[in-house]
């Protein structure tokens, strides 16, 4: 879908990074008419979205406050987005609406008594997940979880049959400036051009000049079980030592570690065991599950754990990135907001809290 001007190929918007949040805001400015190019240095959505659980986490108790509209938001978009994904693309992405039994810990019950309150489960632990057999106290959240991978799949499926380009295994060195603007990327390879950059390059974002946004990435370990039985758990789990993500398959997720570790993506054995041992812990029936597969990803972190979204201070040239534990979740919303701010709009929801402005580079 690009142009040729002058012998150079041109798009109006090139995007840097293929997870789901650059794939998502691809289809969207599409939508709006804008020939995209995304520039990716894997493949599309192989780094911190494949590695992702899918909790669409949606409450209070967990979400920042000054990022919960936003992601309540998002969550209610989720199953519109996801439905127009799987039928553009002919993939199912296993959206859940089954909710989330939520052990609380101590601080929870004491520092949000009136939400505690308002979600206490309608019946006992044992009759709504007889899979967990422990006592104590726990809540219901009705929140939803999605197979990011299937996600993921289904967006790069889209975003090709909506036109958009694709640049894959090419790193991206800089941003292009002439005349105080910007004017496209430079890679590893090449030259490419267009008069509006988006940076989503999720961890790797803050390497690419000349604004050296604060991102780094946060490591998270996980596991995924074969349960022995396709419905034995119903619900996601959060403990405070652990998480279970059900997908319809009959897989089960286990995770997931938080660790300032660089750009290491090793699995640690130890690691994985002891997070294999608090599932078992928290569903004994899981001893004879198999474990299928463990891994870990790479989180985009910034220092206050809130994503960096809007122009910069170059003309031109856009950031969506620094997402942390909430890509999935939020990428609805930051390809409706980050596609109005791009297109010279006025987004609907106030972003000033997310301005890249608000780090000195």
């Amino acid at each position: 879908m690009s142009l040729t001007i002058g012998g150079v190929k041109t798009w109006d918007v090139i995007i840097i990074g293929g997870g789901i949040i650059g794939l998502s805001l691809s289809i969207a400015l599409r939508k709006r008419g804008a020939t995209v190019l995304i520039v990716e240095r894997g493949e599309p959505g192989r780094e911190a979205s494949h590695a992702a659980g899918g909790m669409l986490v949606d409450c209070p108790l967990e979400t920042p406050k000054v990022l919960q509209e936003l992601a309540s938001a998002s969550a209610r978009m989720y199953p519109e987005f996801a439905y127009e994904l799987e039928v553009e693309s002919e993939m199912k992405v296993d959206l859940r609406d089954k909710g989330t039994i939520l052990f609380l810990s101590a601080d929870h019950a004491r520092l949000n008594a009136e939400f505690v309150a308002s979600h206490a489960l309608s019946a006992p632990l044992t009759e709504i997940e007889p899979a967990l057999p422990l006592a104590g106290d726990a809540l219901y959240l009705k929140e939803r979880s999605v197979d990011p991978r299937a996600l993921s799949a289904a967006a790069w499926k889209t975003a090709k049959n909506r036109g958009v380009d694709f640049s894959s295994g090419d790193e991206v060195i800089a941003v292009t400036i002439s005349n105080g603007s910007a004017k496209g990327v430079r890679t590893a390879k090449t030259v490419l051009a267009a008069p509006r950059v988006v940076n989503c390059a999720g961890a790797w974002s803050g390497a690419i000049a000349p604004h050296p946004f604060p991102t780094r990435p946060v490591k998270g370990q996980m596991l995924c079980l074969v349960m022995p039985s396709r419905d034995l758990l119903k619900h996601v789990v959060r403990s405070p030592e652990v998480y279970l993500i059900p997908r319809s398959d009959g897989r089960l997720l286990v995770g997931a570690t938080v660790e300032e570790a660089g750009f290491d993506k090793r699995t640690v054995p130890f690691t994985i065991q002891r997070q294999h041992q608090a599932a078992l812990d928290l569903v004994p029936k899981l001893r004879d599950a198999k474990i299928l597969e463990d891994w870990a990803g790479l989180r985009p972190g910034t220092p206050d754990n809130l994503p960096i979204l809007g122009a910069t201070s170059t003309p031109g040239y856009y950031v969506a990135t620094g997402h942390f534990r909430d890509g999935i979740l939020l990428a609805p919303i930051t390809a409706e907001v980050m596609t109005d701010v791009v297109e010279g709009g006025t987004p609907s929801y106030n972003l000033t809290p997310f301005s890249p402005a608000r780090f000195p580079l």
